[in-house]
């Protein structure tokens, strides 16, 4: 499998961040990919899944827990952004609304393998179109190691085109680890593309209010 060198990477990060004026907040690093010649009717190209990277963006990631009795208890332990009982997912059935917000507002969702029925029926219809479905796990899942997980871990989505947005990183990041991040997102998409690098189009790295500078792919 052919691999981007990652010191070009490291000279493109350089570039956004140094084309990128001053602002008064830790703007993001994202960065996008298009891809060609690829069947977007064909399920397995419409790439939806999730990817812990080598390090953590220094941005939080909203994490909420689906849980009861033991999980339910070390999950609040952990300082989990929220937790849900049984009973609170309940309430979801009949509030479309407040499901919507929810779905919304958290990043990632974990839920207790027992939970998952209610899960689908309470909040199903709001997170699988999104692709936020929760990871079922087992009432003894190590739920701090989960956590810890999930606060590197990306969403790639393709939707109606052929192009990928994810956010791999912060201004305040060294140039290196987010290059890493980003070398990581390359090398799990060639592996899934069925041409690997005559799929790119292009790959661009820009602040979140900077312009785009382009990875060169050769």
């Amino acid at each position: 499998m052919m691999s981007i060198d990652v010191e070009k990477i490291i000279k493109a990060v350089k570039e956004a961040k140094e084309k990128s004026k001053e602002r008064n907040f830790n703007e993001s690093i994202d960065i996008s990919i298009s891809f060609k010649n690829l069947d977007l009717k064909k399920p397995e190209n419409r790439i939806n899944t999730e990817l812990v990277l080598p390090h953590p963006i220094n941005k939080p990631v909203k994490i909420c827990v689906i849980a009861s009795g033991d999980l339910e208890v070390r999950a609040k332990n952990e300082g989990v952004d929220l937790v849900l009982s049984r009973s609170d997912l309940e309430k979801f059935t009949s509030d479309r609304k407040t499901a919507k917000k929810l779905a919304k507002q958290y990043d990632f969702f974990i839920a207790q393998i027992d939970l998952m029925p209610l899960v689908g029926r309470a909040l199903g219809p709001v997170l699988g179109p999104r692709g936020k479905m929760p990871k079922p796990v087992p009432p003894t899942a190590d739920i701090k190691s989960l956590i810890e997980q999930y606060r590197r871990t990306i969403r790639l989505r393709m939707r109606d085109n052929p192009v990928i947005h994810a956010r791999v990183g912060t201004k305040d990041m060294e140039d290196e680890k987010i290059a890493e991040n980003i070398k990581a997102v390359l090398d799990f998409l060639l592996e899934k593309l069925e041409k690997g690098m005559q799929n790119i189009k292009s790959i661009y790295v820009k602040t979140t209010m900077g312009p785009p500078v382009p990875i060169k792919l050769k």
